[in-house]
């Protein structure tokens, strides 16, 4: 098998190819993507809501499944965080969130101008409205969610379907009996500053 770096960068590789497809709003990201991948020391750490990965390739988009099934099979040996504390959004809300960071300040490559990696929220969960400096892009990779952002409506997203939200527009999602698994991209502002909770 690979070294750990090597698959990391395997992943981190899949999701650069699936950005590029992202039309104009992919543009700055990949004008800020590192230019060479430099390693940091990883902690591999878990968290409840992990499980949910086994088997959600199923609800993946045909263009996403490969790379779902990558980060499942890779599971173990990233690093699983969160942002928020049960006064936040309560315990529940933990027991189904964590994102792990690819790269960016806290991810497993360096980078100050970019910060990529996956959301991960178990089913029948909602992430409620936050905004942060940073501008965003979304790749939902597997599981129909519920997305709202400003002030329009929810809207089911699909997987392989890019969400865009610019600089501190407040958005919310809400899952149903899918888990969701979503690559995120941030650029601009602190890469590693905690969400606004708004409302």
């Amino acid at each position: 098998m690979p070294p750990l770096e090597e698959r990391l960068e395997r992943l981190v590789a899949a999701l650069r190819e699936l950005l590029a497809t992202a039309g104009p709003e992919a543009g700055p990201f990949l004008r800020g993507w590192p230019r060479e991948l430099v390693a940091r020391p990883l902690i591999a750490r878990s968290l409840p809501v992990v499980a949910s990965l086994q088997g959600l390739s199923r609800f993946a988009a045909p263009e996403t499944k490969a790379l779902v099934e990558a980060i499942a099979a890779e599971a173990a040996e990233l690093d699983w965080q969160q942002t928020y504390s049960s006064a936040d959004f309560g315990q529940r809300f933990l027991d189904n969130y964590s994102w792990s960071e690819w790269i960016g300040e806290r991810g497993a490559f360096v980078s100050e101008s970019v910060a990529c990696g996956v959301l991960l929220l178990g089913p029948d969960i909602e992430y409620p409205a936050h905004s942060h400096e940073a501008e965003e892009l979304y790749l939902p990779l597997a599981g129909r969610a519920w997305w709202r952002s400003g002030e329009a409506d929810w809207r089911l997203r699909s997987p392989g379907t890019w969400i865009h939200h610019p600089s501190w527009t407040s958005h919310a999602m809400r899952t149903a009996r899918e888990p969701l698994l979503a690559a995120y991209l941030w650029r601009g502002g602190d890469l590693s500053a905690k969400s606004r909770i708004d409302g």
